[in-house]
């Protein structure tokens, strides 16, 4: 045996050595795949960030992620507004075929694909906490039928405005909290649940994430997918126009540091609402960290649409769109484009920062990918592939797509560089289209359509084949 070994290069064994492990850390991989908890706020825009450039404002916790992780500088939300993007999000399909195309009274089907229900198919336990909101108005089981072993939070999207409401959905059912909503603000059914608290005992946004941490210690022996979607930075629309002096729509428990800047309420507010994402996002890591789950766990943190400009707020203040042009409700960058940021240590290579063009679409066929399930029909395209840095293979997009029907009707393309905008779209469908390259002029100032007949006939071709009528 000796005789035969020396017959043998050396090369050739580490070559062999080198081929079995590849091998055995495949085997190892598709055995063991990792938790998955994706973080979503509420308004948040791409400016917000630290590490995307925010400067006033200081997100510490987030900033961590993104120097463990990956930041991707062309990530884009389903929508301009919450209801579509989150549906856009869960189905991969965007608002040319989504079922949910705006906050409005329309709602999925139970035989939809989810990613939550993906990753039921694998074996996970699913837990929503914090705001469903997808489609108006949901029954109170809506999350359980679309995937979700557990939820905890506002099923209703108006609800959702409520930081001190007077109950919460669990599991399907009321829980009650010592609360007292001032009868002025109550509405119909329909938005049941909104409105503004003249007692405020306990804050919504502490207690759904006591909630999501208690589902990672009731799981961390199984594998979970933990769906945390908090209503911040949103405001409360429903008295922000108020004469009362003392209310502001950023509703916080106290300012904290901020306290005594010289800025409006409101806009202490909102520096308080950021502080407290940040901690957020802070204890779940450590909630990780204590279990031992921080290797074996894929955190992303993303926004589902632009800045809000709402509850006395002003979107200037604090820069919150960053370089982009336009805020929620908005087709330009400014309205769409969100951060998003992935950590998976040990697997994602730290500090990363890509720019893939990627959107909420892309998130079902990659946790596909991810467990090795099937997702059916859908616009996305994974992009499992930029998270493990093999960027030769990562399929790209020919284009996004998105529509919104308020304000007159609104569409968009991204197609390579060039992003095309419609407004009026309602009135006026065959409306001129603006044209700008967001490479050379991110913050689309300088229209270029003249210049690019046949570009522009490709967009319009293009709004025409992505666009399905309900």
């Amino acid at each position: 045996m000796s005789q035969t070994h020396k017959s043998i290069p050396g090369p050739f064994w580490r070559l062999l050595l080198g081929f079995l492990f590849i091998l055995t850390n495949v085997g190892q991989s598709a055995q063991e795949k990792p938790n998955v908890i994706y973080i979503l706020a509420d308004d948040l825009g791409y400016g917000d960030l630290g590490c995307y450039g925010q400067r006033e404002l200081h997100t510490p916790r987030i900033d961590q992620l993104a120097r463990e992780g990956i930041r991707f500088m062309n990530h884009y939300a389903g929508s301009t507004v919450c209801a579509p993007s989150r549906c856009v999000l869960m189905t991969g399909l965007h608002t040319g075929h989504a079922r949910i195309r705006g906050n409005s009274h329309v709602l999925m089907k139970d035989s939809d694909m989810t990613v939550a229900k993906v990753f039921k198919e694998a074996g996970y336990k699913t837990g929503c906490f914090g705001k469903w909101g997808i489609g108006h108005p949901p029954p109170y089981n809506d999350p359980q039928k679309k995937g979700f072993d557990h939820f905890f939070g506002y099923i209703n999207m108006w609800h959702a405005h409520n930081f001190w409401p007077e109950f919460l959905i669990e599991d399907g059912e009321k829980v009650a909290l010592p609360n007292k909503v001032q009868e002025k603000y109550k509405l119909p059914l329909d938005k049941e649940g909104r409105g503004v608290a003249l007692k405020k005992n306990v804050y919504a946004p502490d207690l759904i994430t006591k909630k999501a941490l208690s589902f990672i210690d009731d799981n961390r022996e199984n594998p979970f997918f933990l769906f945390f979607a908090l209503n911040m930075p949103h405001a409360n629309n429903e008295a922000g126009n108020d004469s009362v002096a003392d209310f502001d729509g950023m509703e916080v428990p106290g300012h904290g540091d901020f306290s005594q800047r010289d800025w409006p309420r409101q806009e202490k507010g909102f520096a308080r609402m950021m502080q407290l994402i940040d901690g957020y996002v802070g204890q779940i890591i450590e909630k990780l960290e204590a279990h031992g789950l921080t290797q074996k766990t894929l955190v992303i943190f993303s926004s589902d649409n632009g800045p809000h400009q709402e509850g006395r707020h002003k979107m200037e203040f604090f820069n919150s769109n960053g370089q982009l042009k336009g805020m929620k409700r908005d087709l330009y960058d400014g309205g769409i484009r969100v951060p998003m940021i992935a950590r998976w240590p040990g697997t994602i290579r730290s500090g990363s920062v890509t720019q893939h063009v990627s959107a909420f679409q892309d998130l079902l066929p990659t946790m596909g990918d991810l467990l090795g399930k099937p997702v059916g029909k859908t616009d996305g395209l994974s992009f499992l592939q930029t998270l493990l840095g093999d960027i030769t293979n990562q399929k790209k997009h020919p284009y996004l797509y998105w529509e919104f029907y308020e304000k007159g009707g609104r569409q968009s393309v991204l197609m390579n560089h060039f992003k095309g905008v419609r407004y009026n779209a309602l009135k006026a469908p065959d409306s001129p289209i603006e044209l700008y390259d967001i490479r050379k002029d991110i913050r689309e100032t300088q229209n270029i359509a003249h210049l690019f007949p046949d570009i522009v006939k490709k967009i319009d071709a293009i709004i025409k084949e992505a666009h399905t009528d309900l």
